[in-house]
């Protein structure tokens, strides 16, 4: 298959055209250290930055928390218009493809060909193109199911490992106390439920050659969907989003039992549920079948180079550090709780310490590796996944609010991102 992400007349700006732009560089005349804007919302990135700027006094990286998530992708994309978007940004692996197809991610091909076999096969194809490297990966999150230990042992509840044994302790948990839930159906967190899909087997996006096919509301994305549609109908779990300040105060104060996130979810835990610390065990995402190990993946992201940049190969090389350097994927560890996409990155004497929030699971990071074994996500991401994620947020909200089947919402985000594919010139198979 042909990992091709350029629509029909698709133009990409190469950075020798964009003069005057204001991207990283060095002071008027050449003479200084070559300066990188850097836009990411990791925590305690510019110490991480510190570190690198302290032995690169010629190469120096500045770093700016504009946004997160798809709300940065927007600013990137907008910056990029006018040639003002950061040397180096951060961007999820499944919004990485809008920025290929857009002409703002910069071929590193020629800057990167010793960093290839630093990353497992399905790691390095989220970067990956019509064999051109467009970032390198940060961090791998398999989802993985979060449980409040002291709740299950009040209730005599166990740890579920099969979709039919969550649904009969989600019941069970809300028989013993109506006020207390198993989980929550996010509206808000399209990434969340791809990784759902994914474990049940869905591939939303592939291609052939030129030619593209579109399968969000396939069997299995149904069934996943039917399944908490169904949960929510029975009242045993709830349709409140992640974040809300609602969510955050009910995470805090017992109201949930259990969390199915990616196993970065412990850097959120202070800021989500402070009173809980020690109180939450990870374990394996239930499974469709028992004894399937497979899961699916929910964040995880690129550090990408874009076309503004005045300095790629600088830049490239911070990205490379920054991906595949002990030095500073320990740094990462430690300070944003990642499990590192890079290979070498998983065996780190720093993993061997539990997050600060999960003091009595000794072992997090060795399960998590374990755990990562299993991990799918989509063969491809689409060029307009951001387009589908929008969708999903729009749809399953109002479904939540109005009852309506959530399996509408599947053959509403197919029909939109079908149609923002065409628009962008893409050929569809229908």
């Amino acid at each position: 298959m042909r990992r091709t992400l350029m629509a029909a007349g698709a133009v990409l700006t190469s950075a020798a055209l964009l003069a005057g732009c204001s991207a990283g560089g060095a002071p008027e005349g050449g003479d200084g250290p070559v300066t990188l804007q850097m836009w990411s919302w990791d925590p305690s990135m510019p110490e991480i930055a510190k570190v690198w700027n302290e032995s690169h006094p010629d190469i120096q990286v500045e770093v700016t928390d504009p946004a997160g998530g798809n709300e940065l992708v927007s600013r990137i994309l907008t910056a990029h218009k006018s040639g003002d978007a950061a040397d180096i940004v951060k961007v999820e692996y499944q919004a990485l493809p809008a920025l290929v197809s857009n002409g703002v991610a910069a071929d590193i091909t020629d800057y990167t060909k010793d960093s290839v076999d630093a990353f497992t096969p399905a790691a390095f194809d989220q970067v990956s193109f019509d064999g051109k490297v467009y970032g390198l990966p940060q961090d791998f999150a398999p989802l993985v199911f979060f449980y409040r230990n002291d709740i299950f042992e009040q209730y005599g509840l166990e740890v579920p490992t099969t979709w039919d044994e969550y649904a009969e302790v989600a019941r069970a948990l809300h028989t013993a106390d109506p006020t207390k839930y198993l989980g929550t159906f996010s509206s808000a967190d399209p990434g969340w439920f791809t990784g759902l899909t994914q474990q049940a087997g869905a591939n939303w996006w592939s291609a052939s050659g030129d030619t593209w096919k579109v399968a969000i509301d396939d069997s299995d994305s149904v069934k996943v969907a039917d399944y908490w549609q169904g949960l929510i109908s029975e009242g045993v779990i709830k349709g409140e989003p992640f974040w809300s300040p609602q969510w955050n105060k009910e995470m805090d104060d017992g109201t949930y039992a259990g969390w199915i996130s990616g196993a970065w979810a412990p850097a959120q835990f202070g800021g989500i549920a402070p009173n809980t610390e020690g109180k939450w065990t990870m374990t394996a995402l239930p499974a469709w079948t028992a004894g399937d190990d497979t899961t699916g993946i929910w964040g995880g992201s690129a550090t990408a180079v874009t076309t503004d940049s005045k300095h790629p190969a600088e830049a490239a090389e911070f990205v490379k550090w920054f991906n595949t350097s002990d030095e500073a994927l320990a740094l990462q560890v430690e300070k944003i709780n990642i499990f590192p996409a890079a290979t070498d990155g998983q065996k780190l004497d720093a993993l061997k310490t539990p997050p600060a929030y999960m003091p009595n699971q000794p072992d997090y990071y060795q399960t998590v590796a374990k755990i990562s074994e299993g991990a799918r996500t989509f063969d491809l991401w689409g060029p307009n996944a951001t387009v589908t994620f929008g969708a999903y947020n729009d749809g399953f909200a109002a479904a939540i609010e109005g009852g309506t089947p959530f399996a509408d919402v599947l053959a509403s985000m197919q029909k939109t991102t079908v149609s923002d594919m065409e628009k962008l010139g893409f050929t569809v198979e229908q």
